[in-house]
């Protein structure tokens, strides 16, 4: 084996770990929003836990990037310690699926059906196909298939490239020596170990022992403890992952590497306490690389199977090495979730859904000060309003950083949902804060509103609190129907609005109300009409979205101005419900 075999090799393992990389982002945009839904029924039981994390790793095809995810979603607080063990275990076998579709590089045969199902055969038709898919097509998904396509078969070129570099390895004498080392599982373990730890990668490890098997030097007592140690050396990327996040977030690596350690020394003293009993007559046969690939599924199952029931024991492990009186620093949105841009969106969907909720909570509790005013309740709102400008600032800058990705079309609606709103949320909030100031006013200078004046008043405060439980239920669920029902009401509570300043001018002129009043009325009114009309374009923003458009006054004018018979029929339903009679 002389230098270009290295350079080969090396080659084959760059465009191996590239193909990668490649065809799971493909995936992981082509998963988008199934992505969220799995994730939604993720729960502290360790069984569905496991399933879940399988389900995870083997649609991203890579468990580097769950246990990445893991530490960021404990870090923000969105998860429990608890139910990360379940995942960590059900990744270490999603993991095993590479190895699979890797272990199809062995087959041989003369015919013409047979070596078609070698990759080296139809790789390069998957590469066309998905070639010609990002080229010619105008859709996403599309483009994501097509990126999977071209991802899969740089993976296998990467691999092809490994076989044929160590493929002078099988005649060669010192190659021979230097395996009868690895036979010592201790030094195959150590080998698997730092191997892994290196190229950060265990498929890629895998890969690489998929390519040597090529050769018919490695035997299954040489594979084995190096397949056994690969599983310890991928912990190296939650020990990296974990550096500047919180306690508890430190120990999601700490359940990872007891959960693997332990594992692989159980395996290993079960596995040779019984051979040196019953001595395997396989252990010196030559391993295929479909040997490997059952020899690493094999050991992660056996190792979740009989670690699962002690889920509860691997977080005591983890909370006593890691010890903390309280750890609730979480970070906000943690960075570390843009390796998995579907799971960062959901969290942001999730973020922006609380900041809706205290936005419309601001405004609710500064109605209730006007003639209720209490300074406790005052400082209550203002915190409200700062906390809304918080979520407003670090949601901004996330969604940014995030549209930066590559995403699916569902997601990169998503992200432009939330770019359109969280502004209008944040400006709600504003507008609780003149709230309480006109109250402020109201109680400092004991102004007495007529009894027509304060009935007013409970009407459009009623109709405010309607069409912001509205809003925020359209936008939580995504319910575009509930969205188009916004708009009719804003149109009610504009119409209220004139009717209240109609009536007041009525009463100036009798000279039951005064100037100084009606100063406070309109600033309230004010304050009232740019609420519902903040709640109009955030269920404009979805409406638009959704139809792949953002034409927000296009659409207003066509929908006041071409009579729309959904608008008018909402809009008398609205007006009965909260309609105010002129005087």
């Amino acid at each position: 084996m002389n230098i270009f075999s290295f350079i080969s090799l090396f080659g084959g393992l760059a465009l191996f770990i590239y193909g990668m990389n490649v065809m799971s982002q493909g995936l992981e945009r082509l998963a988008g929003g199934k992505l969220e839904g799995i994730l939604k029924k993720m729960t502290s039981n360790p069984v569905k836990s496991l399933f879940l994390g399988l389900s995870i790793t083997a649609v991203i095809q890579s468990s580097s990037a769950v246990t990445v995810m893991l530490v960021g979603l404990v870090n923000s607080g969105i998860m429990e310690l608890g139910q990360t063990v379940g995942v960590i275990m059900g990744s270490n076998i999603g993991t095993t699926v590479t190895a699979w579709i890797l272990s199809s590089i062995g087959i041989e045969g003369d015919n013409v059906w047979v070596k078609l199902l070698n990759p080296s055969s139809f790789s390069p038709i998957l590469a066309f196909i998905g070639m010609v898919m990002i080229m010619a097509s105008s859709k996403r998904k599309h483009k994501d298939i097509g990126t999977i396509l071209i991802g899969f078969a740089v993976l296998m070129y990467g691999m092809n490239f490994m076989s044929g570099a160590v493929k002078p390895l099988a005649n060669s004498p010192s190659f021979a020596k230097i395996l009868v080392a690895f036979e010592n599982p201790i030094l195959g373990i150590a080998t698997g170990l730092v191997l892994t730890a290196i190229i950060q990668s265990s498929s890629a490890s895998v890969g690489i022992l998929q390519a040597l098997s090529l050769t018919s030097s490695v035997t299954y007592g040489m594979a084995i403890p190096i397949i056994m140690g690969q599983n310890i050396g991928t912990c190296a990327t939650a020990l990296i992952s974990s550096i500047g996040v919180s306690k508890n977030a430190k120990r999601v690596a700490i359940i990872h590497i007891a959960f693997n350690l332990i594992g692989t020394i159980v395996c290993l003293v079960l596995f040779y306490g019984i051979d040196a009993l019953i001595h395997f007559p396989w252990m010196a046969d030559a391993i295929s690389p479909v040997g490997v690939a059952v020899a690493h599924s094999l050991f992660n199952i056996i190792t979740t199977v009989l670690l699962l029931p002690f889920s509860k024991q691997l977080v005591k492990i983890a909370e006593g090495t890691i010890k903390v009186e309280d750890d609730r620093k979480f970070a906000f949105l943690d960075e570390r979730l843009l390796k998995t841009p579907s799971i960062a969106l959901q969290e942001c969907k999730i973020m922006t859904s609380e900041m809706a909720k205290l936005s419309s909570e601001t405004v609710v509790a500064a109605m209730d000060l006007l003639f209720n005013y209490k300074e406790q309740s005052a400082n209550r709102v203002s915190k409200l309003e700062k906390d809304v400008d918080t979520y407003e600032d670090k949601l901004g800058s996330y969604l940014v950083k995030l549209s930066s990705y590559d995403l699916s079309e569902d997601d990169n609606r998503g992200i432009s949902t939330l770019l359109h709103t969280i502004g209008d949320f944040e400006r709600i909030s504003d507008h609780a804060i003149n709230i309480m100031n006109a109250a402020e006013e109201i109680h400092d200078k004991k102004v007495t509103f007529s009894p027509e004046a304060m009935k007013e008043i409970s009407y459009i405060e009623r109709a405010l609190k309607g069409i912001l439980e509205l809003t925020l239920d359209a936008f939580i669920t995504g319910d575009i129907e509930k969205a188009k029902r916004v708009e009719p009401l804003e149109e009610v509570i504009d119409d209220i609005t004139e009717t209240i300043k109609l009536n007041h001018i009525a009463r100036l002129r009798n000279g039951s109300c005064t100037i100084e009043y009606g100063f406070i009325l309109n600033d309230l009114l004010i304050s009232y009409e740019r609420i519902s009309d903040h709640c109009s374009n955030i269920a404009v923003a979805m409406i638009e979205v959704a139809n792949y458009s953002f034409e927000t006054h296009k659409y207003l004018k066509k929908l006041k101005t071409h009579n729309d018979e959904f608008f008018r029929d909402q809009y008398q339903l609205f007006s009965e419900e909260y309609g105010l009679k002129s005087e």
